[in-house]
């Protein structure tokens, strides 16, 4: 067995980094590609590595020679590398392809050793290594039965995305028998080329080959293996992140991301929070009906959307402000008010973030995140503020005040003339008996007040980016609705405010659904031992761990079973250990639940 790496292009997309070197020299956690591959070849006593080489040969055949490589490695120099694609390459190397069975790969993929290993332990001696398609791939795909005979052969460029459940992706990376090299490849392989010429790519051939019979070659899937492919600047971070050895700064740049998680396609997300009952199928089967209308057409402006969340939330379109999610409000809303501003913590940090003047922190940690509206106007009689912020339930506590406290606080805020920001984000989620202050009664009632909320956590739809501001303070919207941008909501958001209504029922099952689930996720949590519950009125857990256990560790040993939860310790900082969870539905929820209690059962 040898193998044979194609070197030659230029990696143009990857810019800057491929200035004065070919791709494969492209570092990835400080190791290059090439060396990465190398080792892994020359751990499986192939006689031979045959490496194509063509931009900036000089440096790579230079590197390559410095390396401590015992299998032999020739190269072979493709001087026209800028007028030719792979399949030239390729060619050049055909006498070599035709004297033993070979690994075919290309220098700009990344992997596991496992992959290869992959090939190499199954007996048959002609295989395409292949994946399953996820969003992020490019390129050529396979449609294969279930007998791993590769049927279709797809280039990116006719890809069926709606058809997409069905398709695999080439890894690139092949096993070639040499008898099908000599008898058949590689004469298709010069017919091909004579005919179509040099600017072709050698998967043509295959999929060429594979149309007159499906069986001369079949497909080896992977079972979870990581590889990526670098093209650009984008995969280059991603594979940082993926073939990082140290899986507690793994851990620690995903969370760094703050999302995109759908670029991690076997990633479960229980760190982020949003409503895993809604929108329901129907709703995205209008959306998506509607999807390319709305993205070849703009948006309506301000005052439109404004009218829309009026509508959706029952109160006057004066006393309203639709924001780009939450946080845009939340910015151009504490650039408004002035002074000291107040916060319980721990708290959502987007608000002391945005604090232009000092912030005045109530310690809730005290009481062991138990706090009570005396509390806080005692607290803020003696630290005066001109602005306090109450998120109701809290994050990460799930701390809940109801409608009479709420009312208290209120009556407080305004004898000692502070505004109060309510963050209503998670409200929904609350008791069935909760009340919204979110309502024209309540605007007109409290001058001071300030609602917040964020659509995309309770709505489930945090891809929208959708946030209200609700006041009686018409001065103060005006002022924020000329400092963003007129068009600071995209159309696919203005559609899903614009068909709500029609789902209301459905949102008030799902959250009835959600209530039901919390509770059984509630129970079943209590009884893994070494967590501290604490209970919650929102859609998360805060959770400590008691049984002397770190909560970073806990952390990376769920990640590294692709389980994300967020890890709150140097958030609270009280010497103790804490994380935070989401409640997703039934099956997933089941998931994490047996997770934790492997995880309880390893430290006894």
């Amino acid at each position: 067995m040898q193998a044979i790496i194609l070197a030659a292009g230029m990696g143009k997309r990857l810019g800057r980094l491929t200035q004065d070197n070919t791709k494969c020299m492209v570092e990835v956690g400080g190791v290059r590609l090439i060396e990465r591959a190398l080792s892994i070849l020359d751990k499986k006593k192939l006689s031979r590595i045959v490496l194509v080489v063509g931009y900036q040969h000089e440096n790579l055949i230079q590197f390559v020679q410095s390396l401590k490589i015992h299998t032999p490695v020739e190269f072979i120099i493709n001087t026209v590398y800028d007028k030719t694609n792979n399949i030239y390459s390729l060619a050049m190397a055909k006498d070599w392809l035709i004297k033993e069975d070979t690994l075919l790969l290309e220098s700009d993929l990344i992997f596991e050793e496992a992959l290869i290993d992959l090939l190499l332990e199954d007996q048959r001696d002609t295989l395409a290594l292949v994946d399953k398609f996820e969003s992020w791939m490019d390129g050529t795909c396979l449609v294969v039965d279930e007998n791993d005979n590769i049927i279709d052969f797809i280039p990116g460029k006719l890809l069926k995305y709606s058809e997409k459940e069905r398709y695999f992706k080439t890894v690139n990376i092949y096993k070639l028998g040499a008898d099908f090299s000599k008898n058949v490849y590689v004469p298709f392989l010069e017919a091909y080329a004579s005919v179509m010429g040099n600017n072709e790519y050698y998967e043509a051939v295959i999929k060429l080959i594979l149309m007159l019979d499906k069986n001369t070659m079949k497909a080896k899937r992977l079972e979870g293996q990581q590889w990526y492919e670098i093209d650009d600047i984008q995969d280059l971070d991603i594979a940082e992140l993926l073939f990082e050895a140290d899986p507690v700064v793994r851990y620690k740049k995903l969370a760094a991301r703050y999302g995109g998680y759908w670029r991690f396609p076997h990633l479960k997300d229980y760190c982020y929070l949003v409503n895993p009952y809604f929108p329901i199928e129907r709703m995205l089967a209008e959306l998506k009906a509607n999807f390319e209308t709305l993205v070849t057409q703009y948006p309506s402006g301000m005052d439109v959307n404004c009218l829309l969340a009026a509508k959706s939330v029952g109160v006057l379109q004066e006393h309203v402000v639709i924001g780009n999610g939450a946080a845009e409000l939340i910015k151009a809303l504490l650039e408004e008010l002035p002074g000291k501003v107040g916060v319980i913590r721990p708290t959502f940090e987007e608000y002391p973030n945005r604090c232009k003047d000092e912030c005045v922190v109530y310690d809730a940690r005290k009481n062991d995140f138990n706090y009570t509206v005396e509390n806080l106007t005692e607290f803020f009689t003696e630290h005066p503020v001109q602005t306090l912020i109450l998120i109701n339930p809290d994050n990460p506590s799930g701390h809940y005040f109801d409608k009479k406290e709420v009312e208290k606080l209120l009556a407080w805020t305004e004898k000692v003339h502070t505004a109060l920001i309510l963050d209503e984000s998670f409200l929904d989620f609350a008791e069935e008996d909760k009340v919204s202050f979110l309502t024209e009664e309540m605007l007109k009632r409290y001058p001071g007040l300030y609602i917040v909320k964020s659509i995309s956590k309770s709505y489930g739809v945090p891809g929208l980016r959708l946030g209200i501001l609700a006041s009686y303070d018409r001065e103060c919207l005006d002022r924020i609705k000329k400092s963003v941008p007129i068009w600071n909501v995209n159309s696919m958001a203005e559609f899903f405010m614009q068909i709500l209504d029609k789902y209301r029922k459905d949102y008030e099952q799902a959250l009835t659904e959600f209530r039901k689930e919390r509770e059984n996720f509630y129970s079943k949590l209590c009884q893994v031992e070494g967590l501290k519950i604490y209970p919650s009125s929102a859609n998360y857990f805060m959770c400590e761990l008691v049984n002397g256990r770190k909560s970073e560790e806990l952390a990376v040993q769920l990640f590294e079973k692709h389980i994300l939860i967020k890890d709150l310790t140097e958030k609270i900082a009280d010497g103790k250990q804490y994380i935070r969870i989401a409640v997703k539905c039934r099956q997933e929820n089941e998931e994490l639940l047996e997770a934790l209690l492997k995880w309880s059962d390893s430290s006894k």
